[in-house]
C-alpha cells in the first residue's frame, strides 16, 4: 500500500505543485476541495478514511486575497480558512490513527509593514491591518485545539515564486507591457519563497527536523520592490520599465478588481527558525529563483 498524505484546499497552484512532486516520491496524494477533484468538504466520512493512517494533513484551503476587499470578500476570505481548519480538527478527532503531522498554511502577512527592521517568529510584531486579523484569526483556530498524537505546524509563507501561476503572473504581463518598473516609491521589502523551498521545507517538519510549530517559511535574502522587478525585467531582457506611482497603484488595482496592500505593502521577513534548524535553501536569491523558472 502507498504511503498516503493529504492536501486539503490541495487544488491551487501551490497545491498542484505539491501534488505532483509528492506523487513523484511515490506517494498516494488525496486532496479535499470544493470542486469535482478529490474527496468533497461536505463528505465528512470519506475525510475521515483519508486521514486515517495517512503520514501528513497539509492545509491550503482559502478563497484567494487577490480580490477587491468588499464586506462579502472580507468574509470569505476569514471563513474560508477558519471552518475548513475548525472541520479538519473534527475529522481527526475521529481518526483511530490521525496523520502524525498536520502543517497549516499561514502567512507571512501576519507581521506589520516594516522598513526598519526584518520580522523573525521570535522578535516579529503583527500587524492589525484586516490581512494580519485574518492570518491571526486563523493560526488561533489552528492551534485551539491540540492533538496529543499529531504535530502542529503553522508554516507563516512569503510570496511564492513558480511556473503556473501566484503572484508572479500579474508582475510579467506588467514587465511584458513596459510597466515593470518600481511600485510606489520601492522601498518596500518583497519576501518571497520558491515553490521547491516550500516543497522541502515541508519534507523538512515531516522528518522531524525542526521542532518548532511556527515558522517563517520565506527565503533567507529579501530584496525591495525595486530590485525585485529590476530582476523580473532582466529575466525578459527588458531594461527600462515605467514606474507606477502610488496613486496610479490604486486606480490600476481598483480596475483589475484586487487590493493596492498586495503590492505596497512592505513584507520584511527572514526564516530565523529554518536557518537555526539547519535547513539549506535551494533557492536563497531572487535571481536564482527567477531564473529556474519558465521564460
Amino acid at each position: 500500500m502507498k504511503r498516503r498524505i493529504i492536501l486539503a484546499g490541495g487544488t491551487g497552484f501551490i497545491g498542484t505543485y505539491l501534488k505532483k512532486r509528492f506523487e513523484a516520491d511515490g506517494y498516494d496524494v488525496v486532496c479535499i476541495s470544493r470542486g469535482k477533484q478529490g474527496v468533497k468538504w461536505s463528505d465528512k466520512e470519506r475525510i475521515v478514511d483519508a486521514l486515517e493512517n495517512s503520514e501528513m494533513l497539509i492545509n491550503l484551503s482559502g478563497k484567494s486575497v487577490d480580490c477587491r476587499y468588499s464586506d462579502t470578500n472580507k468574509w470569505k476570505i476569514l471563513t474560508s480558512r477558519t471552518e475548513t481548519t475548525i472541520l479538519l480538527h473534527e475529522m481527526i478527532k475521529a481518526c483511530s490513527s490521525p496523520p502524525p503531522v498536520w502543517i497549516n498554511f499561514s502567512t507571512a502577512t501576519i507581521y506589520q509593514d516594516s522598513r526598519i527592521k526584518p520580522m523573525t517568529e521570535e522578535k516579529g510584531v503583527l500587524g492589525d491591518g484586516f490581512s494580519e486579523k485574518v492570518a491571526k484569526t486563523w493560526e488561533r483556530v489552528f492551534f485551539s485545539e491540540r492533538h496529543s498524537q499529531v504535530k502542529q505546524v503553522a508554516l507563516r509563507t512569503a510570496i511564492v515564486i513558480g511556473d503556473g501561476g501566484g503572484a508572479l503572473t500579474p508582475l510579467r504581463r506588467l514587465v511584458k507591457m513596459g510597466l515593470g518598473g518600481k511600485q510606489g516609491d520601492g522601498k518596500q521589502m518583497v519576501s518571497w519563497i520558491h515553490i521547491e523551498d516550500v516543497y522541502r521545507t515541508i519534507l523538512w517538519v515531516k522528518e522531524g527536523k525542526i521542532s518548532d510549530t511556527v515558522i517563517n517559511c520565506s527565503a533567507p535574502e529579501p530584496v525591495n520592490n525595486e530590485q525585485f522587478m529590476k530582476m523580473l525585467r532582466k529575466q525578459y531582457a527588458i531594461s527600462m520599465g515605467i514606474p507606477l506611482p502610488e496613486r496610479l497603484l490604486k486606480w490600476g488595482a481598483f480596475l483589475i478588481r484586487t487590493e493596492p496592500e498586495l503590492i505596497m505593502k512592505s513584507r520584511w521577513v527572514v526564516p530565523e527558525r529554518l536557518l537555526k534548524s539547519g535547513f539549506l535553501f535551494q533557492f536563497e536569491t531572487i535571481d536564482s529563483a527567477l531564473d529556474s523558472l519558465q521564460r
